[in-house]
């Protein structure tokens, strides 16, 4: 699968696609992550992506024409007479009113399209003529607001390319896959901490494993 980024700043994702498991999917060829900035489509000397807001208001909003480009460029083999017809292609422009994300759109999304577009929003957001050009729609990772949609596209990118065959390998698997509860132990399995001690649940280390997974299933929901 392969993530189109349009963002005024790429250099964000250096650090979270360069580490662990996206750093090994990007290098095995299961993903791949490629980047647009508006500013190299701007038209004037100064490089402008954002103008005032018809109707007043506060901030500055991102411009059609410097986003629309980048969009073109990110699916231009996809382009036919400026028709968008690729059906294995999907445009996300992120808004905290769009739809809220989901493991379950990720498994879908996975195994449906070889490309996903993430419009990465700044200011006080897109120009709506944006989403009417490109159909795209609307994502959010939560209730609240942030000051851009890259750490959104970071999430989204992690929790998809989980679900791509081949990206977490044999060492890890799907936790959502798994009957597993929320509550983790590991080694030692006793430790004082101020003079008490914290034990792990006497059923993990029983041997009994009709009773761990029933544990398990109890603490999860499942």
């Amino acid at each position: 699968m392969t993530f189109h980024i349009i963002t005024l700043f790429p250099e964000m994702f250096d650090s979270y696609l360069g580490e662990s498991i996206l750093k090994r999917a990007r290098e095995g060829g299961f993903i791949s992550v490629k980047f647009y900035n508006p500013r190299d489509f701007s038209a004037d000397k100064h490089k402008t992506v954002d103008d005032k807001p018809y109707g007043g208001g506060p901030g500055m909003v991102m411009m059609v024409d410097p986003v629309l480009k980048a969009w073109e460029k990110a699916v231009s083999q996809n382009f036919v007479s400026k028709i968008f017809t690729h059906k294995k292609i999907k445009t996300y422009i992120f808004s905290p009113g769009g739809t809220t994300f989901t493991t379950q759109i990720a498994k879908h999304d996975a195994q449906e399209y070889s490309d996903i577009v993430f419009i990465c929003g700044r200011y006080e957001g897109v120009d709506s003529r944006v989403k009417e050009i490109t159909g795209a729609e609307e994502l959010s990772i939560g209730g609240y607001v942030l000051t851009g949609g890259e750490l959104p596209a970071m999430v989204v990118v992690d929790c998809m390319s989980r679900q791509i065959p081949g990206v977490l390998g044999k060492f890890e698997s799907l936790e959502e896959e798994r009957v597993s509860s929320h509550e983790m132990y590991t080694r030692p399995e006793h430790y004082t901490h101020k003079g008490k001690t914290f034990s792990v649940p006497e059923v993990l280390v029983s041997g009994d494993h009709k009773k761990i997974e029933a544990y398990k299933k109890g603490f999860s929901g499942n």
